[in-house]
């Protein structure tokens, strides 16, 4: 996760996981993990069969990462 990943990111606009997974160094399982337990934004539906995540939850997440840390405890 770089700073320009987050440079990059608007206050407006969605994410699709693809997306998400280049900002955030976690595989597709982590993830979805994390979402379900509460540790990472939870997504919104945008289909019967799509989800995308608001780029200012995502943004938000890289700052909580770059005071606290990436660490194996928020994963």
């Amino acid at each position: 996760m770089s700073t320009n990943d987050n440079n990059h990111l608007s206050e407006i606009g969605l994410l699709r996981i693809k997306e998400v997974l280049k900002i955030i160094p976690v595989g597709k399982s982590t993830w979805w993990d994390g979402v379900k337990k509460g540790r990472f934004p939870q997504p919104i539906k945008i289909g019967l069969r799509s989800t995308a995540w608001r780029s200012k939850d995502i943004k938000s997440l890289v700052e909580g990462f770059k005071k606290g840390g990436l660490n194996n405890d928020s994963l």
